[in-house]
């Protein structure tokens, strides 16, 4: 029964992923001795096997890109995170457009502490009990100001977000293409694996037929040993790439990969990079910063009028006395402007500057890289292109003619193995390159996030800086 059930098993768990992979044959073709009853019962359970297997199958569909990157998304928590900060700045800008609290004030005014009417709070006619209430008047300006510079947190919070799904999206894509790389890379391994096989099997048999050497023969299992090394190598590789994916989106070690995306086209256009990477994320958390600090200096501009505080009072005397009225009007006094409110402002303005700076150098830097990865992609391009077109055939061309050699006995086994590894060597560089430029290409179309309703901060408007300096 166990040889019975062996070729069901292989018809099922056979991967129709790899083109070279030979189909399995019916259990009655594999036994063709099997008849009546019995070949019903085998018929029976490959039907049944079949048709268990057609919902598994279809379960298992294949996970594409865009699906790992919104699978990514969803299962983040960094962008609840950066909610919750977008949250806080908002309700804080809510709260600083506010004027501060009134302070309530209780108090006991000229209190007797000896003599006859000691501690008496209705003998003296100067004992009052007091209470009022004060009021800090601050500016209007002041406080959009302060309202503003929390709205803008909100804004830095936002460009976060969007720079945090960025860097989802793209480390998605590199750990997808990882995979899918590290996969056809085995494929690559295996297709030639089956062919090392082939050459174990004619060897064997031209040394028994006295038309080759033991050498041959040795050769031919030390090059299958070699392609099973290589073999284990890459499982390696696939294992690590998919724990890098599942990092991201969770457990895919059962999960196939759907087909490549285009890798021929990006989003960017490198002649118009200084405008289109001046919405880039990172650029626009530093233009947030900078519009922070410039908040910042014009709110320490507003400083240097001081705000004033409005108290109003009643106290109650004795009962043979009158109960009295206060009010007043307290004024902070800038008696040292130069060495307090000019040299806070001139350090918020030095700030604001420094932000401008950094968002400049980090823009420039960054078009910089992207030109560099962009020459650097079209380069990959033109040599991928390259060894389909030459490297690849000729290289084919080559071990299908020490193939031919070797059969009609012109050339021996080690001719052959030697253009087979040659073109394994040359199948598996093109694999390399084109992971590379897929890598290019993952980083250079996810700098931004490109989802529906994803926002993209903007830059900071320098005649804000230039008002806050000239107001100085």
């Amino acid at each position: 029964m166990k040889f019975l059930t062996f070729p069901i098993t292989a018809a099922i768990t056979v991967p129709t992923k790899f083109a070279w992979t030979k189909p399995a044959r019916a259990p009655a073709q594999a036994c063709p001795t099997i008849r009546g009853p019995a070949r019903t019962i085998v018929l029976a359970i490959l039907a049944g096997t079949l048709a268990l297997s057609v919902p598994v199958s279809g379960a298992e569909a294949p996970l594409t890109l865009a699906e790992a990157q919104r699978r990514a998304i969803e299962r983040s928590r960094q962008i609840p995170a950066q909610d919750a900060a977008i949250t806080a700045s908002r309700e804080m800008a809510a709260a600083a457009g506010q004027l501060p609290d009134p302070v309530l004030k209780l108090g006991i005014d000229n209190l007797p502490i000896n003599g006859p009417d000691q501690f008496s709070l209705t003998s003296d006619f100067m004992t009052m009990r007091r209470i009022g209430v004060m009021q800090e008047i601050t500016r209007s300006e002041k406080r959009q100001l302060r309202a503003q510079r929390f709205e803008r947190e909100a804004e830095k919070s936002l460009a976060e977000r969007d720079a945090v799904i960025a860097a989802i999206r793209r480390d998605t894509a590199l750990a997808w293409l990882d995979c899918y790389y590290a996969e056809a890379l085995a494929a690559v391994i295996a297709q030639q694996a089956a062919q090392a096989k082939l050459e174990i099997v004619a060897a064997e048999g031209a040394y028994r037929a006295g038309r080759g050497s033991q050498a041959d023969v040795f050769a031919a299992h030390g090059a299958q040993v070699g392609f099973e090394d290589m073999a284990s190598e890459i499982g390696r590789r696939i294992r690590t790439a998919r724990t890098a994916l599942a990092r991201w989106i969770g457990d895919t070690a059962a999960t196939p990969l759907a087909d490549k995306p285009a890798l021929d086209v990006i989003r960017l256009d490198s002649a118009l990079l200084d405008t289109e990477l001046v919405h880039h994320p990172e650029i626009s958390v530093l233009a947030r910063q900078e519009q922070i600090a410039v908040t910042e200096a014009r709110l320490a501009q507003a400083d240097k009028r001081a705000d004033w505080s409005v108290e109003v009072s009643y106290a109650q005397r004795g009962p043979a006395y009158s109960n009295m009225v206060s009010f007043g009007v307290s004024i902070p006094l800038q008696w040292d402007q130069k060495n307090r409110q000019n040299r806070e402002l001139a350090s918020k303005l030095a700030l604001a500057d420094q932000a401008k700076a950094r968002r400049e150098e980090a823009l420039r830097a960054h078009i910089n890289e992207v030109r560099t990865m962009i020459a650097e992609w079209e380069n990959g391009r033109e040599r991928r292109a390259r060894y389909d077109r030459e490297i690849i055939p000729l290289a084919r061309e080559r071990t299908r003619a020490a193939l031919a050699a070797y059969q009609g006995g012109k050339a021996n086994l080690t001719d052959l193995l030697l253009a087979r590894r040659n073109e394994i060597d040359v199948r598996m560089k093109a694999v390399a390159l084109e992971a590379d430029v897929a890598r290019l290409w993952g980083q250079l179309n996810f700098l931004s996030p490109e989802s529906e309703g994803m926002t993209r901060a903007g830059v900071p408007a320098p005649a804000a800086a230039n008002q806050a300096k000239e107001s100085k």
